[in-house]
């Protein structure tokens, strides 16, 4: 394998040159296998090239930096305390300001957070947020201090963070985000290019959460636009995918779901736009409720009753994208309730009944089954029957738990049920077999409602 040169032994620059690379290579031979040269391309394949050189020269910048660092000091004495990090002790090339007013290096403060940290290093206040912004007056006292010095400060252009961005990259970022609110041809251009940068390059993803405008800005020609059909189909979907990509990376997910806009633009983009948009609008959802505050938010914003919509239209290409997002946020009680408001258990026992994505559709209708609503509607729309059929006919374990799951629900709560379940296992002995054959809490579930059906037999024969 080749070494990195003098990328080796930094991970997150080793990192970001295979990412750079394996991106030209990509651009590199769609240059070379098109007859009609992309100028986009060749114009992507030189900032390629321009960032490769920028992380080359990093390290030999960063090693001039500290020989002079040392050097001065024990001429001129030592570096002012003001222009130390609290964290690194050494003097800061790249100032930033927390939450808490305190300033630090911007790499050693990332790595503090990366780590978990939610408090601020020097007063222990708990930060309100991570964003971190740059404090420009300190970054010239201390270009000052070092031009009085002698000491050569790495330019801000060939200066990378923990991730292996550079300023340049910074700079493209700004000036995609500034193209959003620009002409339709220009924001057509910037997200297609965010899309395609938050995919290839994880990197790119977290530059979001370095500012809080940058989201509201990525949104601006969804959020501006005064009907949905003024809305470019494809400039909604590389905005709705670039979402999609943000949310995926874990220090987004809040800042993502708590900026007003975004949840109330994902729901438009349930209803409306190409399937693909509709679904990684669902994706989306999905990834932003692995936080369980996320999730409360999203449930009370009224995203359920769009996901159920778009559930009932049964597209092939948005069912496990949707199906996924309606059970992580039915995780939480008062989802469940909102899901059986919006229709759910009849949407769901509809698509399980043709056989339509029974696996998913089953966990979700089990762990709605705890609503005492959903039983008494599941009554009415004839569930008994289907789930008996299903743990007939299916060899997974896991959907029969389910169904014997649900099944004993329905059992200990409506009456009117206890008939048609022996008359099942007369005819099948369906519940019998699974007492003895399926899994732990299946039989567990199978012999309580044997016990409940011959409980009552025994007393009407008493009787």
């Amino acid at each position: 394998m080749a070494k990195s040169g003098v990328f080796e032994g930094d991970p997150a620059m080793v990192a970001r040159a295979l990412e750079l690379k394996k991106e030209l290579q990509k651009l590199v031979k769609a240059i070379a296998d098109d007859d009609d040269v992309s100028l986009e391309a060749v114009e992507r394949a030189q900032r390629m090239l321009c960032a490769l050189k920028e992380l080359k020269l990093k390290k030999s910048v960063s090693l001039n930096l500290r020989d002079h660092c040392y050097g001065q000091e024990m001429v001129a004495g030592a570096v002012p305390e003001e222009f130390k990090c609290p964290l690194s002790k050494e003097l800061m090339r790249d100032p930033v300001i927390i939450a808490s007013g305190q300033t630090f290096d911007r790499p050693f403060i990332q790595k503090w957070l990366k780590s978990g940290s939610r408090t601020c290093p020097q007063t222990q206040q708990v930060l309100s947020h991570t964003i971190l912004t740059p404090n420009h007056l300190i970054r010239e006292m201390i270009a000052q201090w070092c031009k009085n010095h002698g000491i050569k400060l790495p330019d801000s252009v060939h200066y990378a963070n923990e991730e292996g961005l550079t300023e340049a990259d910074r700079d493209h970022f700004l000036l995609l985000l500034k193209k959003m609110t620009s002409t339709l041809a220009e924001q057509k251009e910037a997200a297609k290019e965010l899309r395609l940068l938050t995919k290839r390059m994880p990197s790119f993803r977290a530059l979001f959460s370095e500012s809080l405008s940058a989201i509201p800005q990525l949104l601006s020609p969804l959020s501006q636009s005064k009907c949905k059909s003024e809305l470019h189909p494809d400039l909604q979907e590389d905005i709705i995918t670039t979402l999609l990509n943000l949310s995926i990376h874990d220090n987004n997910k809040k800042l993502v779901a708590e900026t007003p806009v975004v949840v109330p633009i994902l729901m438009d983009a349930l209803r409306s736009g190409t399937i693909e948009t509709r679904s990684n609008a669902a994706a989306a959802l999905f990834t932003l409720s692995a936080l369980d505050s996320n999730k409360a938010l999203i449930g009370k914003s009224g995203a359920l009753k769009p996901l159920i919509a778009l559930l009932d239209e049964g597209h092939p290409l948005a069912m496990k994208d949707v199906a996924s997002a309606i059970f992580s946020l039915c995780i939480i009680h008062e989802n469940k309730a909102r899901a059986v408001k919006d229709g759910a258990v009849r949407v769901i026992l509809k698509k399980i009944t043709s056989r339509i994505h029974v696996d998913e559709l089953l966990a979700i209708l089990a762990m709605l089954s705890t609503s005492q609503k959903a039983i008494e509607e599941m009554g009415e729309l004839g569930a008994v029957a289907c789930l008996f059929s299903i743990i007939r006919e299916t060899s997974c374990a896991r959907n029969k738990e389910n169904c014997i799951a649900i099944l004993y629900t329905i059992c200990f709560s409506d009456r009117s049920k206890w008939k048609e379940m022996r008359e099942e296992e007369s005819t099948y002995r369906t519940i019998s077999q699974l007492a003895q054959n399926g899994t732990s809490r299946a039989k567990r579930k199978a012999i309580g409602i044997l016990e409940r059906l011959n409980r009552v037999v025994n007393l009407t024969h008493t009787a």
